[in-house]
């Protein structure tokens, strides 16, 4: 049931929404947090029932664990325990199979693979509890003097509107949303804000990123050989359909927990807007930017053991950055070669050197989006497949058999859909965000939304399948 999905928007958002309402209404507050659990469960469930006790385990373990170095006087045994476990479940389901192919490869050996379906959400539920685990250990919260139960804190973790993609919170900015809104009646200003951004993430995602979708598949995943141009418009048709595929995740999950007063961090900022590698991580996954920063890159030693070693943490935080978007040697090269940009940029800015804002600007859309085809790659090699077609050795036009599949995958014009791509380009890069327009006048809102609304409920009802949020399969 994903945030797009014709159950959602008319059936699961609305009667939970409702339903919370009606339980105010009640004077029923105690029951709130048990009904947004539920409620996140039956959600959770709603792809792989079998899962939920993937989730209610790590739920369990995690809180006994925070309780019990709460109490105790040396918490590095806990922290360290919790760590494993948590990094241990992860890796078995994300990376059994991953590790197993590559023991296969590089000894000669047929090891069974275990064939394992990653559970929905557990990179995030997992990177939010040991940030939990981590700032208790550093007495940054105590749960005993927070007055947090275990239902709030399964709320904390299993909130569906961010539980299956993000953005990656932390309880000190969470728990005392959840206790507030159990005495909140109904803010209309939380809820007009809501349809504004659940509106606009609703249309950036079946109008475009969808829209995007089956040209990316047929480059990546179906075509035998490109040329130049070819991989140049699969790789871009696939920079604007992650782009606003993700923005709409983040835009959507902000405005649906508006609906139960609370406020999620933002997570996207106009990235393509960056003019250079340091201000794209600054504005893509702003809440995984900032979990690496805080939970890995500092403690790793960050900038505080001279020159050298503060390059050798951006460029390891970044390496395992890509490793946790997937069990791939492909998103092994995409971090590897993101943090290799950030440690250039880092040593270009020491020295004092800087680039004009459009030059900046150009360059680092180029890279990320050059970089964006190690990212969807399903393999060494389709990876090279690409990097023949961008070496020129395929020739540079387009064949009309190229136009033939992306008319046949399309279901219209070419041509059209290169006028398409031109005017994404022209959003992405240009046009304000979802942040800009909630400082709109109330009027200017309400019209973008109720257009948007409208636009994207006829893709909604078109006999059409709803690709899943490409992030949730992280």
């Amino acid at each position: 049931m994903i945030f797009s999905s014709p159950e959602f928007v008319f059936l699961f958002l609305p009667a939970v929404v409702l339903l919370y309402y009606l339980l105010l209404r009640l004077r029923r507050g105690s029951l709130v947090a048990p009904f947004i659990f539920a409620a996140s469960l039956f959600y959770y469930a709603w792809w792989r029932p079998q899962n939920i006790w993937i989730i209610l385990a790590s739920i369990a373990v995690n809180y006994g664990l925070g309780q019990a170095m709460s109490r105790a006087t040396r918490r590095g045994a806990w922290l360290a325990l919790g760590v494993t476990l948590n990094l241990g479940a992860l890796a078995y389901y994300k990376y059994a199979d991953f590790a197993l192919t590559t023991i296969n490869s590089l000894l000669g050996s047929s090891l069974p693979m275990r064939h394992i379906i990653l559970p929905i959400g557990i990179s995030f539920f997992t990177f939010q509890q040991i940030a939990y685990l981590a700032d208790i250990y550093t007495g940054k919260h105590d749960p005993s003097q927070a007055g947090e139960g275990f239902i709030d804190y399964c709320c904390f973790v299993c909130f569906f509107p961010q539980l299956v993609a993000g953005p990656i919170v932390h309880h000190q900015e969470m728990m005392p949303q959840f206790h507030a809104s159990r005495k909140q009646g109904v803010n209309w200003e939380n809820i007009f804000n809501g349809l504004v951004m659940f509106s606009m993430g609703l249309a950036k995602k079946v109008i475009i990123a969808d829209q995007l979708s089956p040209v990316s598949r047929l480059c990546f995943d179906s075509i035998p050989s490109m040329s130049f141009l070819e991989a140049l418009v699969g790789s871009l048709c696939y920079t604007f359909q992650l782009y606003f595929d993700f923005s709409a995740y983040s835009d959507m999950a902000i405005g649906a927990a508006l609906f139960f007063n609370i406020h999620l961090p933002w997570n996207f900022n106009s990235p393509y807007k960056a003019t250079n590698i340091q201000d794209f991580w600054r504005r893509w996954h702003i809440t995984l930017s900032r979990w690496l920063k805080d939970y890995l890159y500092i403690p790793l030693g960050g900038n505080r053991r001279g020159p050298g070693r503060t390059l050798i943490n951006l460029f390891l935080t970044f390496l395992l950055g890509g490793l946790w978007h997937g069990a791939a040697w492909t998103f092994v090269l995409w971090g590897a070669l993101h943090g290799a940009a950030l440690v250039a940029h880092r040593v270009w800015s020491k020295a004092g050197l800087t680039l004009p804002g459009l030059l900046g600007r150009a360059l680092t859309f180029g890279f990320v989006s050059m970089a964006w085809v190690l990212f969807r790659a399903p393999d060494m090699g389709r990876l090279g497949l690409f990097c023949d077609a961008f070496s020129g050795r395929n020739g540079f036009v387009l064949s009309e058999g190229f136009r033939k599949g992306v008319r046949g995958v399309l279901n219209g014009s070419f041509h059209v859909m290169l006028i398409g791509l031109a005017l994404v380009f022209i959003l992405a890069l240009f046009a304000p965000n979802s942040s800009d327009v909630l400082r709109w006048p109330e009027r200017g809102k309400l019209w973008l939304a109720v257009f948007l609304s409208i636009v994207a409920v006829l893709f909604i009802c078109l006999p059409t399948a709803y690709p899943e949020f490409i992030y949730s399969q992280f």
